[in-house]
């Protein structure tokens, strides 16, 4: 008898609700829980065929069902295969996605520039908020698991883990199926201690495993090292007779090549959940200490997927701000419009 695509709904609706609930499953909850559309008395037959293949077991009389070994093994196996191929194909479309996202924003910090006769940077996109998507523990070889951590936004993150033991096949499925059970779709800041405690204790002797997992989940989903931030346009500060002074130039052409400070600047406008516009920052009130004899205006541009970044024109306090804002507001669209039209 072969698990035609009917059985493996089932099949996986019944081991679903029995990780989520830890109860035996009937055919009353599948009915409800798939989109088959079947009646009960169905679903019995169908649930009766499937013990009896040996994918799921009656733990008493009059019981629901509950996934047995080779249950959980045709569940892990297929979900894998999906996620591979889901993997796979989000890396060739990450790496499509980079280079064209690279180039364009190399092409906007210096059309911005040109435009304006200032200087100008641009963030790439930073996920807001991130979400994870899945979690794929794999072996590669008998002290070190690959553990590959896909966010929203299609960021994937891989990790090598230290194992003390060689884990055999059995064990690595049921940390990805505890793993991915209580962590997809949440969060960084939806993660506690209490979800964190209950993994670890229901991981038992490879707890020590779960906390290198959620070590590499925090690394990947701040990832604050990997921001990149493009320039142009520094050149423009000596056209002004107030900031072409030695010390004061060489300050801001500094922060520019450097772009720690601008960095900062960025992390600082991305988290500002109140003030996600256009903002003016005049003299003193620039958030960079080597600009305080500039005007700093920024906007932020959304890709979708809480994908976010940040566009900056530094130039004199006397800087045409009309013109300045009027650009700002355009590029923002135009990035929004070109993300659109990429998505369809």
């Amino acid at each position: 008898m072969q698990l035609d695509e009917r059985k493996v709904k089932i099949l996986q609706a019944i081991i679903r609700n029995y990780l989520e609930t830890g109860e035996p499953v009937g055919s009353r909850t599948i009915s409800k829980y798939t989109d088959l559309n079947l009646s009960s008395a169905t679903i019995r037959n169908e649930m009766a065929d499937l013990e009896e293949m040996g994918y799921i077991v009656q733990p008493h009389t009059s019981a629901g069902r509950i996934p047995s070994d080779k249950g959980y093994r045709f569940y892990v196996d297929t979900m894998l295969q999906e996620k591979d191929k889901e993997l796979e194909e989000l890396k060739e479309m990450m790496i499509d996605r980079e280079d064209k996202m690279d180039h364009l924003l190399k092409q906007v910090a210096k059309l911005l520039a040109v435009n304006t006769n200032y200087a100008s940077m641009i963030s790439a996109p930073a996920v807001h908020r991130n979400k994870l998507k899945f979690i794929q523990l794999s072996r590669m070889n008998e002290n070190q698991l690959l553990a590959v951590i896909v966010m929203e936004g299609n960021i994937i993150k891989n990790n090598i883990l230290p194992v003390s033991e060689n884990l055999d096949d059995e064990t690595i499925l049921k940390l990805n199926i505890l793993l991915n059970t209580h962590l997809n779709g949440l969060a960084l800041e939806e993660i506690n201690l209490g979800t964190i405690s209950v993994l670890k204790q229901q991981a038992g002797i490879y707890s020590d495993i779960i906390g290198e997992v959620m070590d590499a989940i925090a690394e990947g989903i701040k990832a604050e090292e990997d921001l990149q931030i493009y320039t142009s346009g520094a050149n423009n500060i000596f056209k002004y007779p107030e900031l072409a002074d030695n010390q004061k130039a060489s300050e801001i052409i500094n922060a520019f090549e450097e772009k720690q400070m601008l960095t900062e600047l960025v992390h600082d406008r991305l988290s500002d959940e109140e003030n996600t516009g256009i903002q003016v920052y005049i003299g003193n009130e620039s958030p960079i200490q080597t600009m305080k004899d500039c005007s700093v205006v920024t906007a932020t541009y959304e890709l979708g997927e809480g994908m976010r970044g940040t566009i900056g024109i530094i130039g004199p306090k006397r800087m045409d701000y009309d013109k300045v804002i009027g650009t700002l507001k355009t590029i923002t669209h135009q990035l929004d419009d070109l993300y659109r039209k990429d998505k369809t």
